[in-house]
């Protein structure tokens, strides 16, 4: 059985014991990246950052939206919201999320997945902020898994070294060491973490480490715990190969807890760009959505 498959058999399973406040419901969040700030916070129907709404995307898709060129810290509380709407109660979500939507669903989860949540009736308002069901509360989310397409929960060395020449406060969390150290990352309250990471960069390759997919390198999207330069196999001149599954690069270096590569891009043929249209990356993880998230 596959390992999604599973864990969905479980928590329908799961649902059948809870005593029932309303019908369950599952929901599937998508979690944007770094951006210009232009999609509309609080509207979970705006998917204008990744493309036409009308494609296939999950069950009950949502837009989590978020000023992407604000710190994770000051935009977390619109993730959580979003989590408080669909996410408890008798309702579960698959969350699928791009870049640097990773480092907010990690920090969410890391420094707010053990706290008391209010369940809510996912009948959002303006804002974005669902009411309570009954006032009783629970402890974090119910969450099946994280589809993470070209993570940066490992930061970028393009933040590094000043190649994003912005004043927006999100490069700032973007170097490396800012995204590698602002929560524990091995914390995921036991949610998996699948990481599809891509290959096809060019333009950064004597900045970015190892394999690149224009933007972020493999040791940030396949969940490496430490910096480094990997790569696809037969690859020359890495520090190792980024296995695919929850095993260690081919020269030991281990991956965060619960995060697995799902997808490596050995043919290079993704970028970290959804132009609009759910494509590159981005189309991969919408795939794997469209067939696992029900």
């Amino acid at each position: 059985m596959h390992i999604r498959t599973a864990v969905i058999a479980a928590t329908a399973t799961a649902a059948l014991l809870v005593a029932p406040e309303a019908s369950a419901t599952n929901y599937t969040l998508w979690i944007h990246g770094k951006n210009g700030g232009g999609t509309q916070r609080g509207n979970y129907a705006d998917f204008s950052n990744w493309g036409p709404s009308t494609v296939a995307a999950g069950v009950n898709k949502k837009a989590v939206n978020w000023d992407g060129r604000q710190k994770i810290s000051v935009e977390n509380f619109r993730i959580r919201d979003a989590l408080d709407c669909f996410c408890t109660g008798s309702n579960w979500c698959y969350i699928a999320v791009h870049s640097a939507g990773n480092l907010q669903i990690g920090y969410a989860l890391s420094l707010y997945g053990g706290s008391a949540r209010y369940k809510k009736n996912a009948v959002p308002n303006s804002t974005g902020v669902c009411g309570n069901t009954d006032g009783t509360t629970q402890v974090g989310w119910n969450i099946k898994w994280v589809d993470v397409a070209s993570g940066a929960g490992g930061g970028s060395e393009l933040a590094d070294n000043g190649e994003w020449a912005t004043s927006d406060p999100i490069v700032g969390d973007l170097t490396t060491s800012t995204a590698r150290s602002m929560y524990n990352h091995n914390t995921t309250r036991s949610k998996w973490f699948y990481m599809f990471a891509a290959a096809k960069g060019t333009l950064y390759s004597g900045i970015l480490s190892g394999q690149d997919d224009e933007a972020v390198a493999y040791h940030s999207t396949g969940g490496v715990s430490v910096k480094g330069g990997f790569c696809n196999p037969g690859d020359w001149f890495c520090d190792g190969t980024l296995n695919t599954g929850t095993a260690a690069t081919s020269n030991g270096k281990a991956k965060w807890s619960y995060h697995t590569v799902q997808f490596r891009d050995d043919g290079e043929n993704h970028d970290h760009y959804q132009n609009g249209n759910w494509e590159n990356i981005v189309g991969v993880v919408r795939a794997d959505m469209a067939a696992y998230a029900y």
